[in-house]
């Protein structure tokens, strides 16, 4: 192999390294975003159940019997 073609070849997997390396930064951000907006909505849902529990501790019928019984 000729260095010219050696220097081409190198080339070449240069382009599709850089290539790889710019979807994969992509696909990086992409999942960087939903996590994000994951973590919002998880906020948003533990606040809730906090809440919920909040509500049901102090709710005055959380004691009291079913009429059947």
């Amino acid at each position: 192999m000729s260095e010219k073609d050696r220097i081409t070849d190198l080339e070449a997997r240069l382009a599709f390294q850089e290539d790889a390396l710019d979807k994969m930064s992509e696909v990086i951000a992409k999942q960087s975003q939903e996590m994000d907006r994951m973590n919002v909505l998880l906020k948003h849902l533990h606040s809730q159940v906090k809440m919920i529990g909040q509500d049901a501790i102090s709710s005055p019928d959380a004691d009291v019997p079913p009429p059947h019984y």
